[in-house]
């Protein structure tokens, strides 16, 4: 793909703040684009079951993501994915995304909800074993041993999905005293006898045998004690971190790497708009995110009807 594209809006990131951004501005009669370097539905597609989400007492988060993705479709919003983003330039009245193929997107608005990554486990050993997600990597691992680093709820929600595809045993890691999830997600995972769980304990690296992941070497963060724990899969639930490398030198951030955005979502620089969970705020669910691109969009639709911006069309 390559050639220059015009548009009037453009939204950097397929997850539940971008897709409904793009809704948003597609519905206020505007050229609107959505680029995705994934796939849309961003981290929510990994979520075994969301329960807080209105309309939907239980779902499934990929479902959840493919009925908003469906819904943009309907609308008529040009959606790419897959791509690989070589820089935004993003003074002046016209931002321009280019992509690694020689691709250009311009225009006057861009809206970032680039989303977070998975923090990932710091030992010297790297392994193709080593997964971020149950839902996505889970099912070769039916019958077999498999270690869940993290104590939050990330980490008990997908452990449990590992015990319903029959995992032979399920050992949960958590650096802390304690953890952190829910008390009825806990009660459900560690009721469970295939499970073992260790607190104040760290992975500090992996054993490979014959290429492959064979153990898990464990600490007592107390005691410095170490064991080694025969494993043949490890999924990592240890938070995430901003994707801000694309704009973390134009963009005012947080002491965390977040944008620093104002209650329209505008960022210091004008016409470009910071939404969902790239953005600094105090909670980060669905439903907050769709506000944020809700609220993303129709300041975005406001700057250009002030500002008398547009493309050629």
């Amino acid at each position: 793909m390559s050639g220059e594209r015009l548009y009037d809006v453009l939204v950097l990131g397929g997850v539940p703040a971008g897709m409904t951004a793009a809704l948003y501005a597609k519905r206020a009669n505007l050229r609107v684009a959505l680029l995705e370097t994934n796939v849309t539905g961003g981290l929510v597609n990994s979520t075994y079951t969301v329960e807080n989400f209105p309309s939907y007492p239980e779902i499934h988060g990929m479902k959840l993501m493919e009925n908003i993705r469906g819904h943009i479709d309907q609308l008529g919003v040009n959606v790419e994915e897959i791509l690989e983003i070589a820089g935004l330039e993003l003074e002046g009245d016209e931002k321009i995304v280019r992509g690694e193929d020689g691709a250009v997107w311009k225009t006057p608005v861009l809206i970032l909800a680039t989303d977070r990554k998975p923090i990932p486990l710091d030992v010297p050993t790297k392994c193709d074993q080593l997964h971020f997600c149950a839902i996505c990597d889970g099912a070769p691992y039916k019958g077999r041993r498999v270690l869940v680093v993290g104590g939050g709820n990330s980490t008990f929600d997908e452990g449990l999905y590992l015990l319903n595809l029959d995992v032979a045993q399920l050992t949960v890691v958590e650096i802390m005293d304690r953890f952190s999830a829910a008390e009825s997600t806990q009660s459900a995972l560690l009721g469970d006898p295939r499970v073992t769980s260790f607190t104040t304990t760290r992975v500090v690296d992996a054993e490979l045998t014959d290429g492959k992941l064979s153990a898990a070497i464990l600490e007592n963060t107390n005691t410095g004690e170490r064991t080694i724990l025969p494993v043949d899969g490890i999924f990592v639930f240890l938070g995430q971190s901003p994707n801000n490398e694309w704009f973390k030198d134009a963009i005012t951030l947080d002491d965390k790497g977040y944008i620093l955005a104002g209650e329209d979502m505008s960022t210091n620089i004008p016409g470009v708009f910071g939404a969902g969970d790239i953005k600094h705020k105090r909670f980060r669910q669905i439903s907050t995110a769709v506000s944020d691109g809700t609220t993303a969009a129709l300041a975005a639709e406001a700057y250009l009807r002030t500002k008398k911006l547009s493309v050629e069309r």
